[in-house]
């Protein structure tokens, strides 16, 4: 019989926006903006330039470098008109992003990393090795991946109503439940946890439908005794593949943010986490709402 460990909470008092100004960055930073302020943290913003391609003419180089320095500059002056109590500070780097982020990382304790998908073929890159596929598999704090079918917020945290948490059990997805948790709470928003029983294998004698009373109950228990959540968590057990039963799920309530364990990567880029190969990849890339993925 598994046990469920019971969630201590987690902080976030510094956030890392990883920016190259895209439309997918935009929709990103309004999520890093709006958990950054409900948490009072601060707010890292930072962005990899392309080094210079000396063999193009110096006009070239020279007006891409100017290029950034004006959308740093914007960016620079509207968020403390539009988040005047937010602390931030911008790093520009040279580089990979995963070059310029890691550099922050080592000189700087960071919470949480938030980032954005560029549209399908953007997404496809996560299993190819693409900038937000290395942060992904390398990072160590959690990321939260905003995906190109999720909504720009434009509100703040108070449309992040719904959290969506998924877990089959295991130390990697129960390492989640912390950050689902105290989301939950700083926002008043309703949490949901669910687990997928997966459909038995050719020879198994189990029956799902016997596994999922005592799933509910360990669901149950992940939750901290005493937490004052404005509204009674739901505790919801489904059957079928994960990934496609976590995106349904997802739709149905329907989730402002969705919350995965994962495990350390080994092998092929792609398999990332507990639930299966990629399975995270597939969330990412097909929910309307940002992932947010916790390493154990």
């Amino acid at each position: 019989m598994k046990t469920a460990a019971r969630s201590t909470p987690a902080t976030l008092n510094t956030v890392l926006f990883a920016t190259d100004f895209s439309d997918s960055a935009k929709r990103a930073q309004s999520y890093a903006t709006a958990l950054a302020k409900r948490f009072g943290a601060k707010l890292f913003v930072v962005h990899a330039k392309e080094p210079p391609n000396y063999s193009l003419p110096p006009e070239s180089w020279r007006s891409a470098d100017d290029v950034d320095a004006r959308k740093i500059h914007e960016l620079q002056k509207s968020l403390p008109e539009g988040f005047p109590s937010l602390k931030s500070e911008f790093c520009v780097g040279e580089g990979s992003v995963w070059h310029v982020v890691e550099s922050v990382l080592k000189s700087n304790r960071v919470d949480l990393i938030v980032l954005g998908t560029r549209g399908r073929t953007g997404v496809a890159k996560l299993m190819l090795g693409s900038q937000a596929e290395e942060i992904l598999r390398r990072s160590l704090c959690p990321v939260l991946t905003v995906g190109p079918h999720s909504q720009e917020i434009t509100g703040g945290e108070k449309e992040l109503t719904e959290i969506m948490y998924a877990t089959d059990f295991t130390p990697e997805s129960q390492a989640a439940a912390p950050y689902a948790i105290s989301i939950a709470l700083a926002l008043g928003a309703h949490l949901s946890l669910l687990h997928v029983v997966e459909e038995p294998r050719v020879g198994e004698l189990v029956n799902p439908e016997e596994i999922i009373p005592s799933s509910v109950r360990l669901l149950g228990t992940l939750i901290p005794e005493g937490a004052e959540f404005w509204r009674e968590p739901r505790c919801l057990v489904e059957t079928g593949v994960a990934s496609e039963k976590i995106l349904e799920v997802a739709e149905r309530i329907p989730a402002s943010l969705i919350v995965l364990g994962v495990r350390k990567p080994t092998g092929v880029a792609g398999a990332v986490t507990h639930l299966g190969a990629g399975m995270a990849h597939k969330v990412i890339a097909s929910a309307t709402c940002p992932v947010l993925t916790v390493r154990h």
